[in-house]
């Protein structure tokens, strides 16, 4: 692994510990930030929404080239291409889930 790779996974395993640091507290006044969790909503759905857009921009691009290259090959390049699609769409969908749930509950 990379030294790059390395201080990500650190960083990550850092920040995991960090999260379970205090238990919440329940009632009104229990969470002084409550109304900042739509905002980090936002943008947690804007950033998925923004990386499934180029992945899927890169997987059209990787398809019509194939296609492009390998004409008797394209049904199947086809069905792979709208696989992957409905896959990465999902990542989007599963972040506007989560997004719900946690402004909602």
């Amino acid at each position: 692994m990379t030294k790059r790779m390395m201080m990500l996974l650190a960083l990550f395993l850092l920040a995991s510990t960090m999260m379970f640091a205090q238990a919440p507290a329940t009632g009104a006044a229990a969470n002084p930030n409550a109304h900042w969790v739509p905002v980090a909503s936002a943008i947690s759905m804007a950033i998925a929404s923004g990386l499934c857009g180029l992945a899927q921009g890169k997987a059209v691009a990787g398809a019509a080239e194939a296609m492009a290259r390998n004409p008797g090959a394209s049904a199947v390049i086809r069905f792979a291409l709208l696989l992957g699609l409905v896959l990465i769409e999902s990542l989007a969908l599963y972040t506007l889930v989560v997004n719900f749930v946690i402004i909602f509950r």
